[in-house]
């Protein structure tokens, strides 16, 4: 699939973005410019799957609820950016297999670890990540989204801020990865994108959002 809606729509949103929300990204320089690789990210806003695109350097092939796509107009779009299918209420291997061929060809998996929107704070980050990274040996790199919850409200004055980290390994013990791993490796990219959340604070005041719970 051609990558050409996805820039085209990248680009138009990049000033959009710039003026309505005052959005900024920082720790480009972290991504591996090519190469499999798995962006995870907090999630608190409908807003955090486009600007996350919008500001990450390279194109990101995201992995999004089944009630997405169910819709006449909505799925069809998002399906043409490159978003694909999970069932979230059980073990979608057919999304595992689309996400791990893309990371095989060099592409880029976007997932958001809680698995939907985390109002509250009281959402499990879940090991899937990790997982993936694990099973095709490709580095997460961990996103913090700050001030997305307020920018649908109040536009400028919420400040967004795309904060990417440094990338990350996850290799197990043996072929197949533990289930005391994944949790160890689950704990320790949620507590680096924590980290990030909290990190640099925005002296104009940015709402950092609801933070991962760990």
């Amino acid at each position: 699939m051609s990558d050409t809606l996805y820039l085209m729509v990248k680009y138009s949103l990049q000033p959009i973005t710039a003026l309505a929300f005052d959005a900024r990204v920082s720790g480009a320089e972290n991504v591996p410019p090519s190469g499999g690789l798995i962006v995870a990210s907090n999630h608190i806003s409908y807003l955090d799957p486009p600007l996350l695109g919008t500001w990450f350097p390279r194109v990101i092939h995201f992995m999004a609820k089944q009630e997405l796509f169910d819709t006449p107009v909505f799925g069809p779009l998002i399906r043409a950016v490159h978003a694909f299918p999970v069932n979230r209420e059980a073990g979608d291997r057919g999304a595992i297999r689309h996400a791990l061929r893309v990371l095989k060809g060099g592409g880029v998996v976007g997932i958001f670890p809680e698995g939907r929107r985390n109002l509250d704070g009281e959402a499990q980050a879940r090991s899937g990540a990790v997982l993936l990274a694990s099973t095709a040996q490709c580095p997460v790199v961990p996103v913090a989204l700050v001030g997305t919850r307020l920018a649908a409200k109040r536009l400028r004055a919420s400040h967004v801020e795309v904060r990417i980290g440094k990338p990350m390994r996850f290799q197990g013990s043996a072929r197949k990865p533990t289930k005391t791993e994944l949790a160890a490796w689950t704990e320790e990219l949620t507590h680096v994108i924590a980290d990030l959340m909290e990190s640099n604070a925005d002296p104009k005041g940015a709402d950092p959002g609801v933070l991962l719970r760990r």
